[in-house]
């Protein structure tokens, strides 16, 4: 019987692993995670373009001197339609139920979740009507309180530190005569 050859290797040390071979593996495995990826992001920016043709009426209606909102889509690896700068819509993990979120200090808050368009429509349509009634509140100007009148008159803080002064030099020239009658 004649023995495989093993080319100068020990049977019990592992076969050496190519690099060349390794990174071709990992390309195959890359490419075709690229082309599902890629696939899966096309269809949540088709989706999210559904969604902002229907949001077309909405935003006719808002005023042109309201400049709050600035809607569209972002491609990045997560595709997102912006309502504004705080607020966006994203798909779900299911890659067809809509997402309508809001950034906030303390974190990132859902406003709506749904795989109904209409849903979504309607959330967005809400959050759209507070921000303009927040935006009337701060550009309304509040009226200056009036102060009351019964309130006594200020006083200046001037003749207190002039007493002071006065009272202190005084006290100094006491002590220094004392310690000249001592002194003698």
């Amino acid at each position: 019987m004649s023995e495989p050859e093993t080319s100068g290797t020990d049977p019990g040390q592992p076969r050496p692993v190519r690099l060349r071979d390794a990174l071709l593996r990992a390309r195959i495995e890359a490419a075709d995670r690229t082309g599902v990826v890629v696939d899966l992001r096309d269809a949540e920016v088709a989706r999210l373009e559904i969604l902002n043709d229907a949001l077309d009426p909405l935003f006719a209606q808002v005023p042109d001197r309201i400049d709050l909102f600035d809607r569209g889509i972002s491609q990045g690896d997560t595709p997102r339609l912006w309502i504004d700068v705080v607020a966006h819509i994203v798909m779900g993990r299911d890659k067809r139920m809509y997402r309508f979120v809001q950034d906030t200090r303390f974190g990132r808050i859902v406003l709506a979740e749904s795989h109904d368009t209409a849903v979504i429509v309607e959330a967005v349509t809400d959050y759209v009507a507070r921000r303009m009634v927040e935006r009337e509140r701060a550009m309304v100007v509040a009226p200056e309180p009036q102060a009351p009148s019964a309130a006594p008159p200020r006083r200046s803080r001037l003749w207190p530190f002039v007493f002071g002064f006065v009272l202190g030099a005084a006290a100094l020239f006491g002590v220094a005569v004392l310690a000249v009658l001592r002194s003698w």
